[in-house]
């Protein structure tokens, strides 16, 4: 069971979680010992929907590895933190830093570090793997499963449900 549902408006920020959420949350290492992490492309177009409404996007992880800072680096997304423990303190950073509240804060993760924020935030949402107590604080869950264009899917139905998705897309016809 998810929460009730937010306003249909667009939010003002939109952030994210990377791993179980534009990735399948798995570890994959070489004979190297080196790390990989798959990426779903379709997960940029999210980036370029809300981009296009003038909607910054921001990623906040767990993690600290090369392969998020180039993700990031490639799709123009300033605002990442990676290594984060707290992530509420980090979002409560970016609420003053754009002078938001919660309320306008849309915010995509799947596990025990997003739970806190996922409750804060006015447009929250989980990944169809998400486990079910994570995905009860959600407005919305997604179709896809992390790392197959959840966070696209996420992004689409913020934008369906407040401008259409027609504000966005003719502009690529």
């Amino acid at each position: 069971m998810t929460r009730s549902q937010p306003p249909l408006v667009l939010p003002k920020l939109i952030l994210t979680d990377i791993d179980g959420v534009w990735t399948d949350g798995g570890m994959y290492y070489d004979q190297t010992g080196s790390e990989w992490k798959k990426f779903n492309t379709s997960d940029s177009a999210g980036v370029l929907f809300a981009r296009s409404l003038n909607i910054p996007v921001g990623i906040i992880t767990g993690e600290d590895t090369p392969m998020v800072a180039q993700r990031a680096k490639k799709l123009d997304i300033e605002l990442l933190y990676q290594g984060v423990i707290n992530k509420v303190a980090v979002v409560e950073g970016w609420v003053q830093q754009y002078r938001i509240t919660w309320d306008d804060v849309a915010y995509i993760g799947d596990d025990l570090g997003d739970w806190r924020v996922l409750e804060r935030v006015g447009f929250a949402a989980t990944p169809q793997t998400a486990p079910s107590y994570i995905q009860s604080s959600a407005h919305y869950v997604t179709t896809k499963r992390g790392g197959e264009g959840a966070f696209r899917e996420f992004v689409e139905w913020l934008i369906e449900r407040s401008v259409g998705m027609n504000a966005v897309l003719n502009s690529y016809r």
